[in-house]
């Protein structure tokens, strides 16, 4: 690389590396962190833990007090690279993730904190120009990110078989606060000369992110009214919608087109290995068809080609394989000749942000980085949630963690979760010991 830099950067971007999502160095990367964070603000952030931390213990990591270490966090907080939420007790903080989370919101603010322009160069560059962080970070959208289809192209037969959790409108209805705010992918390309004319306020995030971002006048609060006009003009205008992989407490719903949106274009670039698909595909009837084209055109993955058929006329050729299932085609098919199918299979979704991130970790081989970064911070509850969710996964996958931690660190979670368990029963109620790797705890 022929960019010089710090060493806190270069921490920094080894602490971001090794986040399930990941964060390749390069030296348009290096460009963006010295913008985005003072060299003092690097060099703390690196020993910040994958996991929340209070300011207490911040304080006790960076040898500061913890009404310092407070205002660090509050200031890093304020330019969006740190989330913070309320337990109620104590307020925790987390880095954002790189890609829905801090390369987003610093273009999202207005504020003028940040160059919007330099830096949308830097991350055009960065994921449009270079190959490592699409491949390394937005191929695992299996498990950053999910695709919801159109409400209303699914077909009466299908609709009681649809869960909640694949529903936009539903995620909007359920959510405790809503902001909307600018479209990165849309207004980076907007300095690049490359932005279609769709609307670029249009990027909803909820409950403890929204509130987040609320707070620190990243995005603006909006109703549920407001988001659902949003989300009705988004879809009749032929976005897609992608969201938070997860069942409860989503985070971000993007409203994306195919040719500015950051994961779609990794989509055509890395073809259907990304998963993002909905549970639907697009199915071509071939009963009305007046080969027009449209769907073709609007089809945001490049999923459609019209092909001559044997009587001669160009009719839609639908890779199933390809299709995410949005249901753009079958929105605008003036003959409604398309329609979107149940697929057989219904994709795995985690409950929640903290079995997205383990699944991620699993998928990239960093699950050891996220246990033992900051061991000594998980509670009780987390590590029963995490050893009971390791335990539940099928075959392959348990063995992807189990490579990746070793037996003995399995053996150490084991032993640590019948320490805490037995310091809480105090002996008047023995936990679980079951499970073969209880029993290893146990007998340690």
């Amino acid at each position: 690389m022929g960019h010089k830099t710090s060493k806190n950067y270069l921490k920094l971007q080894e602490r971001l590396n090794k986040s399930p999502q990941g964060a390749p160095g390069s030296d348009a990367l290096f460009q963006i962190l010295e913008i985005l964070f003072s060299e003092e603000e690097a060099g703390l952030a690196s020993k910040l833990p994958l996991k929340l931390i209070t300011a207490k213990k911040a304080a006790k990591r960076w040898k500061k007090t913890e009404k310092e270490s407070r205002k660090i966090l509050e200031g890093l907080a304020d330019k969006g690279i740190l989330l913070d939420m309320h337990n109620g007790t104590e307020k925790n903080y987390v880095m954002a993730p790189t890609m829905a989370g801090f390369f987003e919101f610093s273009i999202m603010r207005t504020d003028g904190k940040f160059n919007r322009e330099v830096l949308s160069k830097l991350y055009y560059q960065y994921m449009n120009t270079e190959d490592a962080f699409v491949k390394q970070v937005l191929g695992q959208f299996p498990t950053i990110a999910r695709g919801f289809v159109h409400e209303d192209t699914i077909q009466e037969k299908d609709y009681s078989e649809v869960l909640d959790y694949e529903r936009a409108s539903k995620v909007i209805d359920t959510a405790s606060c809503i902001t909307v705010g600018t479209c990165y992918c849309r207004h980076k390309m907007e300095h690049i000369g490359k932005a279609c004319g769709a609307d670029q306020e249009v990027c909803l995030t909820f409950n403890n992110a929204a509130q987040s971002l609320s707070d620190h006048g990243i995005a603006k609060t909006i109703s549920k009214d407001e988001a659902h006009k949003v989300l009705d003009d988004c879809v009749k205008n032929g976005l897609v919608q992608i969201g938070d992989n997860v069942q409860n407490n989503v985070g971000f719903i993007c409203n994306c087109c195919g040719c500015c949106c950051e994961a779609l274009l990794a989509y055509k670039k890395l073809g259907s290995n990304m998963k993002v698909h909905t549970n639907f595909f697009a199915d071509f009837l071939d009963k009305t068809c007046s080969g027009c084209g449209l769907c073709a055109l609007k089809c945001p993955v490049d999923a459609i080609t019209m092909k001559e058929s044997k009587d001669g006329k160009k009719k839609p050729d639908i890779d199933s394989e390809r299709c995410i299932g949005c249901g753009v085609c079958s929105r605008y098919c003036p003959t409604k000749d398309i329609k979107m199918e149940r697929r057989d299979e219904v994709g795995f979704v985690p409950k929640d942000s903290f079995e997205r991130f383990v699944m991620a970790a699993i998928n990239e081989g960093k699950l050891q980085n996220l246990i033992f970064d900051n061991f000594g911070l998980w509670t009780n509850d987390q590590l029963s949630r995490l050893l009971a969710f390791l335990l539940s996964l099928k075959p392959i996958k348990r063995k992807m963690a189990s490579q990746q931690l070793q037996s003995k660190f399995i053996d150490k979670i084991a032993k640590t979760y019948y320490v805490l368990n037995k310091k809480m029963y105090k002996g008047k109620e023995k936990p679980d010991y079951s499970h073969p790797e209880m029993k290893k705890g146990k007998s340690k």
